[in-house]
């Protein structure tokens, strides 16, 4: 077998259902080093979304990695949370009573400068929350910005929003932070719902989750069954899209989510566009791109990925007869 590095990421996140399969997916593939895990305020309190991650990790026997509570609100404005969609807790469903490490004594932005700067290589952020963290690590130290290879986050459309008509959930919670990555310079990746709306997990993916026949693969599919019920009765879909792994599996295999250079912009100020990602697929304006937007995804190749690494972690002996 060919002989490969691990890249070392760090995930910065908000779990919410699909974060924690995102954390699954960056736990259990080989080609991933993860670094450290902070979190941030969005699909619930900075509290729920900090135990949540602890409680992910725990459940795929993660010990050796930091887990650091950022920010608890929004650069600008107060925080909403998404607790129509994951719950009062932030990641409803499952039973995840168990016992998990202590978080770092430390703040998620100290945290990720600290990572990077003692990385032996370039670091890779992966941003399935509200862009606040990232923005923040940014403007405060911009000294570790050649140690960033890229930034890769869940966010945005380049058609319709989830939260207002045009408006995606993680941007719209904090704009401010989204635009801040957006003008940074850095390579960057934006993985929008045009693309995580084609990944549903549909009763056949939740059954093959079910097969897997560990607790992992049990919690999995607890998340997605009560997602799929929050789905459906605020959207009236028949089955969720999982965003937020998307954008781990762009880090792991690039090839698997197709993209285009194009400039994106936040809007800022507008009454009924505040929070939208403006891109300019068509290049009608004279902006440079400034990022890689995803406009494709290999569906089958996403759900083989996810299964084998939520198989790894769960120590399930090996492929079913299904989408494994």
């Amino acid at each position: 077998m060919r002989e490969f590095a691990a890249r070392p990421v760090i995930i910065d996140c908000d779990p919410g259902h699909d974060d924690a399969l995102a954390l699954l997916l960056a736990a259990g593939d080989p080609r991933l080093r993860l670094l450290g895990v902070t979190t941030v305020a969005g699909n619930q309190t900075l509290e729920k979304t900090t135990r949540n991650a602890l409680r992910i990790l725990a459940l795929a026997g993660v010990a050796d990695v930091p887990v650091a509570a950022g920010c608890d609100r929004p650069l600008v404005g107060d925080l909403t949370v998404a607790e129509d969609i994951h719950g009062s807790s932030g990641l409803d469903g499952p039973d995840l009573d168990m016992p998990v490490a202590e978080v770092a004594d430390v703040h998620g932005v100290e945290l990720m400068r600290r990572l990077i700067g003692g990385a032996a290589e370039p670091v890779t952020l992966v941003a399935t929350g509200p862009l606040t963290n990232v923005a923040l690590l940014l403007r405060r130290h911009p000294e570790v910005m050649p140690r960033v290879r890229r930034i890769v986050f869940m966010g945005g459309s380049t058609d319709r929003g989830n939260t207002t008509p045009y408006g995606e959930f993680n941007i719209v919670t904090d704009p401010e932070a989204a635009d801040i990555v957006l003008r940074s310079g850095l390579p960057t990746t934006m993985i929008g719902l045009n693309v995580t709306h084609q990944a549903l997990a549909t009763t056949e993916i939740i059954a093959e989750f079910h097969r897997l026949g560990t607790r992992i693969g049990t919690v999995c599919a607890d998340l997605m069954t009560f997602f799929a019920s929050t789905y459906h009765r605020v959207f009236g879909f028949e089955h969720p899209p999982v965003h937020d792994p998307i954008a781990v599996a762009a880090v792991i295999d690039p090839s698997m989510v197709r993209t285009v250079a194009a400039p994106v912009a936040v809007e800022l100020t507008g009454t009924y566009t505040r929070g939208a990602t403006v891109v300019d697929l068509h290049r009608r304006t004279a902006r440079a791109p400034n990022a890689d937007v995803a406009v494709g995804l290999d569906v089958d190749a996403f759900w083989r990925l996810l299964m084998a690494a939520v198989r790894t972690v769960g120590g399930a002996p090996g492929p079913s007869n299904g989408l494994g």
